[in-house]
């Protein structure tokens, strides 16, 4: 009965010591409560344009600009935001982030983001086909097994 008791207060304390290493460990980056702002800026202009930024005292960093691109003209107007952020992680890696978001959608660059695989040659050689001969695309299929 006694090594059972002694088992279990063992693996308790074993048990309590990981958590609170784990809560001590992870504590810094989830107590928002004292994370003090150093700096924080925006200034919005007249025209539509601004420029926001802000960093904190746990090292996050947050920069951005924005302005309306060809004003004036309904079918090309469009809002750019660019801008960057970076942040460190909790394995203690600076992670820092650019992007760009417009009329062609959201582009992020990161040393730790992914990035697409290469285009293998036979599409690429389809593709520049496909663009130097745009009449074969644009009035439907053509060929042999295709008629007029």
């Amino acid at each position: 009965m006694n090594r059972i008791i002694y088992v279990y207060l063992c693996l308790s304390c074993f048990c309590y010591a990981t958590l609170s290493q784990r809560v001590v460990q992870y504590s810094t980056y989830s107590n928002l409560r004292e994370v003090p702002i150093l700096r924080y800026s925006y200034e919005p202009n007249p025209d539509g344009s601004y420029v926001f930024g802000y960093e904190t005292g746990n090292g996050i960093q947050f920069d951005e600009q924005g302005y309306v691109k060809n004003v004036g003209n309904p079918q090309t107007e469009a809002q750019v935001k660019q801008g960057s952020f970076s942040y460190t992680g909790p394995d203690g890696v600076r992670y820092s982030v650019n992007y760009v978001a417009d009329e062609d959608g959201f582009r992020a660059e990161g040393a730790h983001l992914p990035t697409p695989p290469p285009i293998p040659e036979a599409i690429q050689r389809s593709l520049a086909y496909n663009a130097a001969h745009p009449e074969l695309t644009q009035t439907g299929p053509r060929g042999r097994f295709f008629r007029k």
